[in-house]
């Protein structure tokens, strides 16, 4: 049971790394805002990682995602990747990427599964292989090892253990890994935003390897990118029948803060980027949002404001609320509730959205798991 350091509570729905419940971090008081800076640097120190984003002036401006960073020579992006080598940016690029990759048997367990053709076989046969659940084909999963953010309850944190090293694959490698029964391709992490130009183009180059049949290429991402990358992932997805699943962390911009150490800025703009470029193809959906719902953190009030959002730019934007497991720096924290899951699939709802559901139900948690008791 962690105890907040601003208000006095206590309750173990306070993550003992932030040190501050949700209530007080919404206030803002003075001097939190720094604090937090602190805690998230703290968090990657013991991982080699740049503490925030370099802003040297004369440095070397990357662009690729929404940190820009500015890097010295011999120094490294925020996102432990990109590096100024000999006033060149290496890292990241379109010729090589650091990657992992492995073939997941379709239907698969993706935010998107209920609304796409690779798990319902809608749009068949254009867009699906057979009009119901592709059984027996494969989507070619491709885990980027960097990420813009800093999240932290991140479920894939493992792979800032390899920061500062490569496991480089070139996008024509990476294409002709696609076989007679890959279906789809879905680029995640991390987070593909900082290696955005490589994947592009393996999206480019594996779709002219199968220019005959259905290849179908998505994105799952924070949203951070810049948005021309976000204009020309989306164009390959609309084109092939994929999707970009935008996962949204927080509504309120102080508990995304807390969250992920940035604001949720670029994301809501990419967002409503995507909603407008969706409209090209209204089926099946090109656009899927998703939030993991952390207990004490991310609530109905959190899920209401972003659902309204949501409905502002596309009431029939699928939406998936997804189920909180305790990880990395969140690791004291419970599993989401099934009270709470269903208390945010009522409001989600209710602010207008059209097509909602809980994502992973099996890691529901009782209402008796919330342990939410706080002592003052």
């Amino acid at each position: 049971m962690a105890r907040c350091r601003v208000c006095g509570s206590r309750s173990l729905l306070t993550a003992a790394s932030l040190g501050v419940c949700a209530p007080c971090i919404r206030t803002a008081p003075s001097g939190l805002s720094s604090a937090l800076t602190r805690v998230h640097a703290g968090t990657r120190r013991s991982f080699g990682l740049p503490l925030t984003p370099p802003r040297d002036p004369s440095g070397i401006l990357c662009d690729l995602c929404v940190n820009e960073c500015r890097i010295s020579p011999g120094q490294l992006g925020y996102c432990g990747l990109r590096r100024n080598v000999d006033g060149r940016l290496v890292g990241g690029g379109p010729t090589q990427g650091n990657l992992s990759w492995y073939f997941d048997p379709l239907p698969t367990n993706c935010v998107a599964d209920w609304v796409c053709p690779a798990g319902t076989g809608v749009g068949y046969p254009k867009w699906a292989l057979r009009p119901g659940p592709e059984y027996g084909h494969t989507n070619l999963a491709v885990f980027y090892r960097a990420c813009s953010f800093n999240c932290l309850g991140c479920q894939n944190w493992h792979f800032r253990e390899a920061a500062g090293t490569e496991r480089a694959m070139t996008p024509a490698a990476l294409a002709a890994l696609v076989h007679a029964r890959t279906a789809c391709i879905c680029y995640f992490g991390g987070d593909p935003s900082p290696q955005m130009p490589h994947s592009v183009a393996a999206a480019v180059l594996a779709r002219r390897r199968t220019p005959d049949r259905i290849l179908r290429i998505c994105w799952e991402t924070n949203g951070t990118m810049h948005p021309r990358w976000l204009r020309k992932a989306m164009a390959i997805a609309l084109a092939s029948g994929g999707c970009i699943k935008v996962d949204l962390k927080a509504w309120d911009d102080g508990i995304h803060r807390a969250l992920t150490g940035f604001s949720n800025r670029r994301t809501l703009e990419n967002l409503r980027l995507a909603a407008e470029l969706a409209g090209a193809r209204p089926s099946p959906p090109p656009l899927v949002v998703s939030t993991l719902l952390v207990p004490g953190y991310v609530d109905a009030s959190e899920v209401r404001n972003l659902a309204r959002f949501i409905a502002s730019i596309g009431p029939d934007i699928p939406y998936s609320l997804l189920a909180f497991h305790p990880q990395f720096y969140l690791n004291d924290l419970p599993v989401t509730s099934r009270e709470q899951a269903e208390e945010a699939l009522a409001v989600a709802r209710a602010a207008g959205l059209t097509r909602v559901r809980i994502g992973n139900r099996h890691l529901l948690g009782t209402s008796c798991d919330r342990r939410d008791a706080v002592v003052v």
